[in-house]
């Protein structure tokens, strides 16, 4: 009996080797480049050196109708509390649509800002580089486990923190805009935020933010075509 199960267990892990290696050599770069060019991915971009020592992150391209001055409105109003984040909502807005339309309230944005990232408001992005029309950049800082927030320029790093940065980056492309939205960041202890990197947090943003990439496509799409949308 011993010899059958010992068997079971060397193909197990032997599989479970073969999908390891697939993924770390094929699938995990192409999805932390997905859509951008070698140019996009290489090309420093304001933000970069907002989290010094940052220990991963990702380059990440679309391309969306109409000029950047389109474009930036909708980047405007992300927040949990105002439009949302254009993802699956059912995952980061509470469940609540996102506004499929520009609204005026929230067009107002400046450096320094909050923008909530949860229905209690207990967790946020702080808005840390916004050029008009070409980059915004919003920061988290967040103890672990808890995910509370901290401020970094307060006294340091708690022992245990994950501090990432997702910048927005406009570019004229003809008629239409490259959206390029670079994301970085460091965690501590790293032996516990490495593999949550690998397993959970690059594969979650690669999800969210391609499904990010569709809607603000979709939005766009009817702002051209004319058709209405909702709140």
């Amino acid at each position: 009996m011993g010899e059958p199960r010992g068997a079971v267990r060397v193909a197990v892990v032997s599989a479970a080797a073969v999908v390891l290696s697939l993924y770390g050599l094929v699938l995990r770069p192409r999805m932390l480049d997905w859509g951008a060019t070698s140019e996009e991915t290489l090309r420093s971009r304001p933000g970069d050196g907002l989290v010094p020592g940052a220990d991963g992150g990702s380059t990440m391209a679309a391309t969306l109708p109409g000029p950047p001055s389109a474009v930036w409105p909708w980047l405007l109003q992300m927040g949990y509390d105002r439009a949302g984040w254009y993802s699956w909502d059912r995952l980061d807005n509470g469940g609540r649509p996102s506004a499929d339309r520009l609204v005026p309230e929230w067009q107002s944005l400046v450096v320094g800002q909050r923008l909530s990232s949860v229905p209690s408001g207990r967790a946020w992005f702080t808005v840390a580089v916004l050029v008009p029309e070409r980059t915004l950049v919003l920061r988290a800082d967040s103890r672990m486990p808890s995910g509370r927030p901290f401020d970094p320029a307060a006294g340091g790093a708690p022992r245990a923190f994950v501090s990432s940065v997702w910048g927005f980056h406009l570019e004229p492309a003809g008629e239409n805009t490259r959206l390029v939205v670079r994301a970085h960041g460091r965690g501590r202890p790293r032996a516990f935020t490495k593999p949550m990197d690998l397993l959970f947090w690059e594969p979650a943003h690669f999800v969210m933010q391609t499904r990010q990439f569709h809607n603000l496509r979709v939005r766009l799409g009817r702002v051209v075509t004319g058709e209405p949308g909702r709140p």
